[in-house]
């Protein structure tokens, strides 16, 4: 076969979600498959110094740079099978497509989108559902989702969950773990801390978050700070508000970005890691705190109770209350965090990328074949 696969996504320094995934499916793909043909397509204009061309190290994957914007068709020569990582239109004749649907926030939280992006969002959907030959979904809640509010049906749609790379997220003993304690120590972060990865958006639920801690504070059961990572710049301000209006200032801590290497440190030394989303297409940070060995306290929403099971303690995120009464029973309760943390590690080892890669180059023999 001769399969392009859009590598748009992972052109940045610093990749989101669906670059991560996109880089290690391409990366996994180059280690278990040295037979079929793959074209990597990468659209970069000339002085464009932000974005990196990627080098993946494997004879039969060749990267093509389309630095005029001629689009899919142009740059590339015929191949079998066309793949989109991401929900995107799909541009290009002669192939079979294969597009990877995330999520569909767009439709299960629109308070966070305008109208016109909701309608962008929606005729791109159809869009999808009408020209791709399969469709890749990364829990069975998108599934569920895709079905509900589109004409897509099981034969169109295969399960893929996404994998997590384990050589960054991992428990860490000896003098890592020193070094992670004097990394702490450098960023006025005292333990114990409850730990929290995402924007300040909507449906990431920090403000009921933010109200669980506050309750926790006043009952006096927690004596430690909330630990928050990957904010925006743009968004450090709305938060700052939100914290001064709870008085809590002291009490929570935000390091500023932080590197994969950092990351593994806070989901490794937190006491409680807490990820209380109204909705997730997947939820990348259940799996990196799993691997970390960290106990997780989670949504009951969305595809948080599927990927997480009975490694974490769920909660429902529309309940400070709840989220504060979880959180304090395991911090009240040694026993029940070293249960988690085993739970979450054997959770964990249902995710890797080479299931992925696995798993998609069967879609496309599939795909191909029909």
């Amino acid at each position: 076969m001769r399969i392009a696969i859009n590598c748009r996504t992972f052109l940045k320094r610093h990749y989101d979600g669906i670059g991560r995934y996109t880089f290690n499916l391409v990366d996994s793909l180059s280690k278990i498959d040295d037979v079929d043909e793959y074209w990597l397509y990468v659209h970069k204009k000339y002085f464009d110094f932000k974005r990196d061309i990627p080098r993946i190290h494997a004879k039969n994957f060749t990267i093509k740079v389309d630095w005029m914007g001629r689009g899919i068709d142009k740059t590339l020569t015929p191949v079998d099978v066309y793949h989109s990582p991401s929900a995107e239109y799909v541009n290009v004749t002669g192939a079979r497509i294969v597009v990877t649907v995330h999520d569909l926030v767009f439709k299960t939280c629109p308070e966070a989108f305008t109208q016109k992006q909701i309608e962008a969002a929606d005729d791109q959907m159809n869009m999808i559902v009408d020209k791709a030959d399969h469709i890749i979904c990364c829990s069975q809640s998108t599934i569920k989702d895709l079905k509900e509010h589109y004409l897509a049906d099981d034969e169109q749609i295969s399960l893929v969950y996404q994998g997590v790379d384990k050589n960054i997220f991992y428990p860490i003993r000896g003098e890592e773990r020193q070094r992670a304690e004097g990394w702490l120590k450098k960023r006025n972060i005292e333990r114990p801390f409850i730990f929290f990865v995402g924007g300040i958006h909507h449906r990431k639920n920090l403000h009921n978050l933010i109200l669980a801690i506050s309750e926790l504070k006043m009952q006096n059961k927690f004596d430690g700070r909330l630990v928050v990572v990957g904010m925006k710049r743009s968004e450090l301000a709305s938060l700052q508000k939100m914290i001064q209006n709870f008085n809590l200032e002291k009490e929570v801590a935000l390091p500023g970005f932080v590197t994969d290497e950092e990351l593994r440190y806070l989901y490794n030394l937190c006491e409680v890691f807490v990820f209380p989303s109204f909705y997730e297409g997947f939820g990348y940070p259940i799996v990196e705190a799993f691997c970390c060995g960290a106990a997780v306290v989670t949504s009951n929403r969305s595809s948080c109770p599927e990927i997480a099971t009975a490694g974490a303690l769920l909660i429902d995120p529309y309940n400070p209350t709840d989220i504060a009464h979880s959180i304090a029973h395991i911090l009240s309760d040694p026993d029940l965090k070293k249960q988690l943390a085993e739970k979450g590690l054997k959770r964990a080892e249902a995710f890797s990328f080479e299931k992925t890669a696995q798993q998609t180059l069967k879609v496309y023999q599939n795909v191909f074949g029909h």
